[in-house]
């Protein structure tokens, strides 16, 4: 299955259609059908991943779409917040070569942090959820 086949399943069972999703995400016309011939940047990939609860390898590679609670939602918002308060406190966390890093540079910088938390996440719910609780068939 294709990246483009995978949101666009994740759409229709949602009930949106991708020219809706691509409204909605704040994207250009037929953005997301011309993934078939090339490659999103991550910006637009960790927003598509968001927008369905996914992680981006799932996204990208099929990798179990393990859907994140509520709760767990929260938690990674919390865990990212803390994580970029601990980074803006220390001294030269947020520095390349001694500079400043800019918001474009931040926003990226958060967007992987997150990306991250959330796979974290999805892979302890699959190693530590007793398979008596697992509502997939695995």
């Amino acid at each position: 299955m294709t990246l483009k086949e995978r949101i666009k399943k994740l759409a229709t069972e949602r009930g949106i259609s991708l020219p809706e999703l691509e409204a909605t995400l704040g994207f250009g016309n037929s953005t997301i059908v011309k993934w078939d011939k090339s490659v999103p940047n991550a910006e637009k990939l960790n927003a598509v991943a968001k927008y369905f609860g996914v992680s981006m390898d799932y996204l990208l590679n099929g990798a179990s779409p393990e859907v994140l609670t509520k709760k767990d939602n929260r938690d990674i918002a919390k865990r990212l917040e803390r994580t970029l308060s601990d980074l803006e406190n220390s001294q030269e966390a947020l520095m390349f070569s001694g500079e400043p890093l800019d918001e474009e540079t931040k926003e990226l910088l958060k967007a992987s942090l997150e990306n991250s938390i959330r796979i974290a996440k999805i892979n302890a719910k699959q190693k530590f959820t007793p398979k008596k609780y697992k509502t997939n068939n695995e």
